[in-house]
């Protein structure tokens, strides 16, 4: 049997995290088993997912085949974004340059901020009442 090329990586956003490998192909794209525009239903996910694709001009040779857990779709569409920007310099260090410029290469570690006592939430009071 035949060892297929693969590049593996991991991308996490929020409580997002994306194992994506890249695989020889056409341009296909597969989330937990399902086409990528089932999974995510809206274009501006797709157009998220695809950039570091579309940037480095290699839209069409990779097939995408990702497993992503955690967070909403918005996070997930972000941490396979990492994900893919990350195996693509597996495949080519050269394109490293051009990923990070972009802005691609840099995980975003804004997570949500924890509740505190005394307080409704992260930073909402409890109604304050004079009398």
């Amino acid at each position: 049997m035949a060892k297929v090329e693969q590049y593996h990586a991991i991308g996490r956003r929020k409580s997002a995290r994306a194992r994506v490998f890249l695989r020889p192909g056409s341009g296909q794209v597969v989330v937990n088993g399902q086409t990528g525009d089932a999974y995510f239903h809206r274009d501006t996910l797709m157009m998220i997912l695809r950039s570091p694709l579309v940037t480095t001009e290699t839209n069409a040779q990779f097939d995408i085949i990702c497993n992503v857990n955690g967070g909403g779709k918005s996070g997930q569409a972000e941490a396979v974004m990492l994900g893919i920007a990350r195996a693509l310099t597996l495949y080519n260090p050269e394109l490293r340059g051009v990923l990070k410029k972009a802005g691609f290469m840099t995980r975003d570690a804004r997570v949500k901020e924890r509740k505190k006592y005394g307080q409704k939430g992260a930073r909402a009071r409890f109604q304050f009442s004079k009398r």
